[in-house]
C-alpha cells in the first residue's frame, strides 16, 4: 500500500519533474501578465474598455496561434502593435519549448537523462553494480525507508530500473564523476558488488571521500582481506551466510535442539519452524492441531503457500513446506519442534549430504562438522573435502552418497535448474529426508518448494537482508524472512486497551508480548488498560512495522528480524 504525504511540502520531485513544475508556473504567470498588460494597453492607448477575461482570451488565442481575436481591427497605436507582435513570437517559442520538454519525453522513445529523474538525496546509500536481483534489494531499502541511488554500467538495466520507478542512473563505478552525480557528498554509505572491479571501485570512492562507509559484497571469502585493505569498512559474503543458515536448519532438525530463537524475556522466545515433509501435522487445520495444549507453544504466524498469515487463519490447512512462527518458553518450542518433524525410521541416520562445495557448501560443511554430525559432500570437481566426485543432479551420484538413509541434504548448487532436479530426485529416493536448498533466482523459491524442498533460501533475499542489517545495525536471525520483531514503548496507547488500540487493524502488526516496564512479561489481556509505562513487542512484515512506527511516531527500543 502506498502512503500519501501528509503535506504538499513533503512531496519530493525529480529534477525533470521540478523543471516541468517551474515551467508550468512560469507559463501561468506569463499568460496572466500578458492579459493584464494587454487590458491596460487597450484601455489607455486604444480607448477600448473590456473585461480582463476578454484580454485573457486574446492572449490564449494569440500564444496558441489559433487566431488573433476580434480585437485586430482596433489596433492603431504603435505600442499595441509591438506588444502584439512580441506576444505572437513568444507563443511560438513556448510551443517549441513545450514540445521538447514535455511532449517528446512523455509520448516518444526519445533519450532521457536518468539523472534528471532523481529526487534530492541526503543520507542515502549508493549501490554499485549490484548483481543479485536489484529489484529485491531496492524494494527492501524502500520498505525500510532508506534512500538510495543505484549506479549501473549497464545502460539498458539502469533505464529499465528507472522506468519502473527506482532511483537508478547509468555510469561507471570506477569514475569519480559517476559518484558525484549520485551525490556522494551527502551519502551515508557506498555498497559495491562489482566482482573483480570491487577494489577499483573502493579506491575510487576513497579518492573522493574518506569518511563514507564502504560495504563490499563478494562470493569469494578468500578476498575479504584484500577488500578490507583496499578501504572497505565491511565485507559481506552472502553465500557463506546462506550455507551456514541452511546447515543450521539441518542440524537443528536432526538434533531436535533449537539454535536460532530470539529471546523476548526470561521466559519467552520466538522462532520460525518449518513443517517437515511427512510431518503428522500436514493436512490438518491449525485449529485441529491442539499445539498449545500439547506443547505450550503459540502459533503467532504462518507462511502457507508462500503467503504470510499474521495471525494465521485457524481454518488454514498445513501443507508441506509450511513455516510456522511460534512463541513460548524454550522447552515449549523444542516440544513443538518435535511435533513438526516427520516420524523417524530405524534406517534413518543422523547424516547430512552436502551437494556442491562452493562457498555455500563449504560454509554448510563447517557447521555440520562442528555439530559432530557425519557429512558426505558431492561436487563435480575433486577437492580436499569432496567425498564423491559427480553430478548431484543424477540418481547414480545420489545413490553413491547414500541419500536413501541420510537425514538431510543441503543443495548448494550454483545452477537453479540443477538444484531443482536434484531436489526432485532426492525426494523420489527418500520421502523422509529433510531437503534444504539454495537458489540464485528469487522466483525459483516457489519452484523449489513445489519440487519437494522443506526450506529454501534465495541469494538475492539473503544479500538484501545482510545489507539491511549492516545499514540499520539490526540483528537478522533469518536473512530470507520478511518478518520483523520490534519492541516499542506503549506511551501512545496510555489509557487504551489492546482491544481498542487498533494496532492490528491500522498497521497489520500484532502484539505478542507485553512487559510492565521492569522487563517482566505480563499476560496479554486485550481488555487491560495500558498505563504508558509498558513496552510492547510487535511482530509484522517490514511494511507493517514501518507503518506502525510512522503512524505513532515512536522509535523502537529494540528491533530484530526473524
Amino acid at each position: 500500500m502506498v502512503s500519501l504525504p501528509e503535506r504538499i511540502t513533503d512531496i519530493e520531485l525529480s529534477r525533470r519533474d521540478r523543471l516541468v513544475v517551474y515551467y508550468l508556473l512560469g507559463l501561468t504567470v506569463l499568460v496572466l501578465a500578458y492579459a493584464v498588460v494587454y487590458n491596460i494597453i487597450m484601455a489607455r492607448l486604444e480607448g477600448v474598455d473590456q473585461s480582463i477575461f476578454a484580454s485573457f482570451e486574446w492572449v490564449v488565442q494569440t500564444m496558441t496561434t489559433t487566431g488573433y481575436g476580434q480585437d485586430s481591427s482596433l489596433w492603431t497605436h504603435p505600442v499595441t502593435l509591438v506588444f502584439v507582435a512580441l506576444t505572437q513570437l513568444s507563443g511560438i517559442g513556448i510551443g517549441f519549448f513545450t514540445l521538447r520538454l514535455v511532449i517528446i519525453p512523455l509520448f516518444t522513445g526519445a533519450e532521457v537523462n536518468l539523472d534528471d529523474r532523481l529526487t534530492p538525496k541526503q543520507d542515502h546509500v549508493i549501490i554499485c553494480e549490484y548483481r543479485r536481483d536489484s529489484a529485491v534489494l531496492l524494494d527492501e531499502l524502500r520498505e525500510l525507508d532508506i534512500d538510495y541511488v543505484l549506479l549501473s554500467s549497464d545502460e539498458e538495466e539502469a533505464k529499465d530500473l528507472s522506468d519502473e520507478g527506482y532511483s537508478a542512473i547509468y555510469g561507471s563505478p570506477q569514475a569519480a564523476e559517476s559518484f558525484r552525480r549520485a551525490s556522494i557528498d551527502s551519502a551515508r554509505a557506498v555498497i559495491t558488488d562489482a566482482g573483480d572491479a570491487n577494489v577499483n571501485t573502493i579506491l575510487t570512492v576513497r579518492s573522493i571521500r574518506d569518511d563514507v562507509d564502504v560495504i563490499a559484497l563478494t562470493d569469494d571469502s578468500d578476498v575479504e582481506d584484500v577488500l578490507t585493505q583496499a578501504g572497505a569498512d565491511s565485507v559481506l559474503s552472502p553465500h557463506g551466510v546462506l550455507g551456514h543458515r541452511l546447515a543450521e536448519k539441518a542440524v537443528s532438525s536432526l538434533s531436535s535442539e533449537l539454535t536460532d530463537t530470539i529471546e523476548l524475556g526470561a521466559d519467552m522466545e520466538v522462532t520460525e519452524i518449518p513443517v517437515d515433509h511427512g510431518s503428522r501435522l500436514i493436512g490438518k487445520q491449525l485449529r485441529d492441531t491442539n499445539i498449545r495444549e500439547r506443547t505450550g507453544a503459540n502459533v503467532i504466524g504462518a507462511w502457507i503457500d508462500g503467503e504470510l498469515q499474521l495471525p494465521p487463519d485457524p481454518g488454514a490447512v498445513i501443507h508441506q513446506n509450511t513455516v510456522l512462527l511460534v512463541s513460548g518458553d524454550h522447552e515449549a518450542l523444542e516440544a513443538f519442534g518435535n511435533v513438526t518433524q516427520s516420524p523417524r525410521t530405524l534406517r534413518r541416520h543422523d547424516r547430512i549430504v552436502v551437494a556442491g562445495q562452493g562457498e555455500v557448501g563449504q560454509a554448510a560443511r563447517a557447521v555440520i562438522d562442528e555439530a559432530g554430525i557425519d557429512a558426505v559432500t558431492i561436487d563435480i570437481e575433486d577437492g580436499d573435502e569432496v567425498d564423491i566426485v559427480g553430478d548431484a543432479a543424477s540418481k547414480a551420484t545420489l545413490h553413491e552418497a547414500g541419500i536413501e538413509t541420510a537425514g538431510a541434504i543441503v543443495v548448494g548448487l550454483p545452477d537453479d535448474s540443477a538444484s531443482l532436479l536434484s531436489t526432485v530426485l532426492t525426494r523420489s529416493l527418500n520421502d523422509d529426508i529433510e531437503i534444504l536448498v539454495r537458489v540464485s533466482d528469487t522466483d525459483a523459491t516457489r519452484k523449489a518448494l513445489s519440487a519437494g524442498a522443506d526450506y529454501v533460501l534465495s541469494v538475492p533475499r539473503v544479500s538484501a537482508r545482510m545489507i539491511a542489517r549492516e545499514l540499520r545495525g539490526e540483528e537478522v536471525l533469518a536473512p530470507a524472512s520478511q518478518i520483523r520483531l520490534v519492541r516499542v514503548p506503549a506511551t501512545p496507547f496510555a489509557g487504551q486497551t489492546l482491544a481498542n488500540s487498533g494496532i492490528y487493524e491500522q498497521t497489520g502488526c500484532r502484539v505478542i508480548a507485553v512487559d510492565d516496564g521492569t522487563d517482566k512479561m505480563v499476560e496479554i489481556d486485550p481488555q487491560r488498560e495500558f498505563t504508558g509505562e509498558e513496552h510492547l513487542t510487535l511482530v509484522g512484515p517490514d511494511e507493517a512495522v514501518q507503518q506502525f512506527l510512522k503512524r505513532h511516531d515512536v522509535s523502537p527500543t529494540e528491533e530484530r528480524g526473524i
